[in-house]
């Protein structure tokens, strides 16, 4: 039988995965990668990775219930959102929009929903949405940096925020808080990459061996981050190894230098990338919702961070910054409009 990949509007695909939990255990399903840094990956996940990982966080967050699935239900955390649900028994509440801000979400307590930050400022914005938060045993964050202050907000809102840490490869979120689900074990190398094993980790990437091999090694998932273990045994990521930029010799950690850019009070959203430059190899460059200007964002990273890391150039979304379907940012459509810009 050929394995699942699911796809269609969201009612389809719950009915898909429902079929595939009651299917034969062999039959895998096959989930793309978001493809924010280049083309998507397709990920073959066995049903017992899938249920391992399924397991795993119902017994950290210690409850089951249903699941309010809030992302596109084709990638791996939507795919979780349904499972989870049909799993404990629930059919997964769907909402109007994967953006939806107020409408669909549920009017009793007790129930779970996946968000990628960006979502969940934006709901905490709103003041129906964030009272519906509140209802929630938990909500889970991921799918990027997540920064402090998001967090405090949501504290303040009284939204109770688990952040993981995972991928398709690991069947999803598979470190909570910094702490690995049961059965999940993970390692940081010399060279600062993070790697991850256990039961919840991919078969292959579908229809290229090459990758597979370079990327399953000896048991661990070889992932494309950084981190280091802290003094609480946490996990501390600190952004994806390509996400340094060098700039005239000089290593820009971008994903620091956009977390500062997101404290400033007039900045909304921000991404910082690293694009080509004849002089400089690559310069840091700023993407960001607000009313900001180059002078004044150079001296607001130069206040706290070496002035060496401040973006030599800034451009500013009038709304909101790109994102993929799955709500994280679309960094190639950003690099693109800013040649567009530039070629203009």
């Amino acid at each position: 039988m050929a394995d699942l990949t699911p796809e269609g509007a969201p009612a389809e695909v719950v009915e898909q995965l429902r079929g595939w939990l009651a299917g034969p255990a062999d039959r895998r399903l096959v989930v793309a990668t978001s493809g924010s840094t280049g083309a998507p990956k397709r990920v073959a996940l066995t049903r017992d990775a899938v249920l391992a990982s399924v397991t795993a966080s119902a017994r950290r967050l210690g409850a089951t219930g249903p699941w309010v699935l809030a992302l596109p239900p084709t990638y791996v955390a939507g795919v979780q959102v349904v499972v989870r649900s049909l799993v404990a028994g629930h059919e997964p509440v769907l909402l109007d929009t994967a953006a939806s801000v107020a409408t669909g979400w549920p009017g009793d307590e007790g129930w779970f929903v996946s968000l990628v930050p960006t979502q969940l400022g934006r709901l905490l914005d709103d003041p129906a949405a964030s009272a519906a938060l509140r209802r929630a045993h938990t909500v889970l964050l991921g799918g990027g940096p997540i920064d402090p202050a998001l967090r405090r907000r949501a504290a303040e809102a009284d939204v109770r925020v688990v952040a993981t840490y995972g991928a398709a490869e690991t069947a999803g979120g598979c470190v909570y808080d910094g702490l690995p689900l049961d059965g999940v074990a993970v390692a940081v190398g010399e060279s600062g990459r993070i790697r991850i094993g256990g039961p919840t980790l991919f078969e292959e990437y579908v229809g290229d061996p090459v990758l597979t091999a370079q990327t399953l090694v000896d048991g661990w998932y070889l992932t494309s981050d950084a981190g280091r273990i802290d003094e609480d045994g946490r996990l501390v990521v600190l952004g994806r190894v390509d996400d340094v930029v060098v700039s005239g010799g000089v290593n820009v950690p971008a994903v620091a230098v956009a977390a500062r850019l997101r404290e400033h009070p007039a900045i909304f959203e921000a991404e910082v990338l690293g694009v080509p430059d004849e002089e400089w190899g690559n310069r840091v460059v700023a993407f960001v919702v607000g009313s900001v200007g180059l002078p004044e964002v150079r001296d607001w990273v130069a206040e706290v961070q070496p002035r060496a890391w401040a973006p030599r150039e800034v451009f500013v979304y009038d709304e909101a910054l790109p994102l993929l379907p799955n709500g994280k940012p679309d960094r190639q459509t950003m690099l693109a409009e800013a040649a567009e810009w530039e070629g203009g």
